[in-house]
């Protein structure tokens, strides 16, 4: 979920290899001088990726001035995409220490090399902390779980839906409803699966020719697949859909409004943000010491506060959370037990050849 948006507090610089970014099928170390980089020194200053907005001043709060306060590293916020970085390490210049970014983009990365291996052993808080063993992969950290769920209108439906199967039930659900195209993201082929009868925990490998069938059964029903994240929230509040998939959180903001909408975590897709160390960065103590204080079981809670893409991956956090924020948490033991992480190894190998033919389906 890369995003183009600014923060207050983030700065963005431009790059000159953009293009490039776009052709690159590996990223070996190009030095372009002399200068020594990834030395991995211990510098006072980290230059620290993500995507910006609400997203970098809940982080600000809850990991860089905690962290700058305790280490007396300052850390200064940049808004890269990932092929711009790609690009960055290829040309043996990486202008970031650390990325936040999704584990399926950092499987990407590491698929070119242009990842760092992660030394485990330097984060003293992943030892024995219950991090699920796919939210740390061999080149990045998992960090936050965020997660597409259903939401409806409770004024607009007789009883409220329960899964996906009801979301593709027209007759006793009946009204106009929304999904997400693959501009804004991963298409969603696993709801259209578990509409179909395929459970949680065989959903992988995706069975893509059944998916798009199943899509096809609801079509007729959609009206609009929604292509970026602040529309389905739109569509829903204006009663222009019943029922729409979207990013955690959105249906939050309309229930503080006021609005009549609900939202179920059945099914839910869950989506892991994590931490990545561009090859050759030029300061990885500093991003290792980052890395591990944000994966403290206080520091954790005090992100799921801020944030509603904040589900912690450090099950402690969770005990330190009210009933009522792990009620928005993808990660809360409730929610986990009805809900599934996406397979961002399946999605690595597939997203092309999906969304191509997503293309070609929606545009028939």
């Amino acid at each position: 979920m890369e995003a183009n948006r600014i923060g207050r507090r983030t700065v963005l610089r431009t790059t000159g290899a953009l293009a490039a970014a776009t052709v690159v099928t590996g990223c070996g170390t190009l030095m372009g001088s002399s200068e020594s980089r990834g030395s991995g020194g211990s510098k006072k200053r980290l230059v620290v990726s993500n995507s910006g907005g609400a997203y970098n001043d809940a982080l600000t709060e809850a990991i860089y001035e905690p962290f700058a306060k305790e280490t007396g590293i300052t850390v200064t916020t940049v808004n890269y995409q990932s092929a711009q970085i790609i690009a960055q390490v290829k040309q043996g210049r990486p202008q970031v220490d650390l990325m936040d970014n999704t584990l399926l983009n950092f499987q990407k990365m590491a698929g070119l090399e242009c990842l760092e291996p992660v030394d485990q052993d330097r984060l003293k808080s992943v030892k024995g902390a219950g991090i699920a063993e796919h939210n740390l992969p061999a080149h990045a950290v998992g960090k936050n779980v965020w997660a597409s769920v259903m939401a409806y209108r409770t004024d607009s439906l007789k009883r409220a839906p329960k899964s996906w199967a009801d979301f593709w039930n027209t007759h006793s659900f009946s009204g106009p409803r929304s999904l997400q195209s693959a501009e804004a993201d991963l298409p969603e082929l696993e709801f259209a699966l578990l509409a179909d009868g395929v459970p949680l925990d065989r959903l992988y490998p995706l069975d893509v020719d059944r998916a798009f069938a199943s899509m096809s059964r609801i079509r007729g029903e959609v009206k609009k697949f929604w292509n970026t994240g602040a529309l389905p929230a739109v569509l829903l509040g204006r009663k222009e859909v019943v029922m729409t998939s979207l990013w955690g959180g959105r249906a939050d903001e309309l229930i503080k409004q006021g609005q009549p909408v609900a939202y179920q975590w059945n099914g839910a897709r869950r989506m892991t943000n994590g931490w990545g160390i561009p090859k050759g960065a030029d300061n990885t103590d500093a991003a290792y010491q980052l890395i591990d204080f944000s994966l403290r079981p206080e520091v954790q809670a005090a992100f799921a506060k801020l944030s509603p893409t904040g589900g912690p991956v450090v099950p402690a956090a969770t005990k330190l959370l009210s009933e009522d924020v792990l009620a928005t948490l993808p990660t809360s033991p409730q929610n986990l037990k009805t809900g599934f992480d996406a397979d961002a190894a399946w999605w690595d190998k597939n997203r092309d050849a999906v969304t191509k033919r997503w293309q070609e389906w929606a545009d028939a």
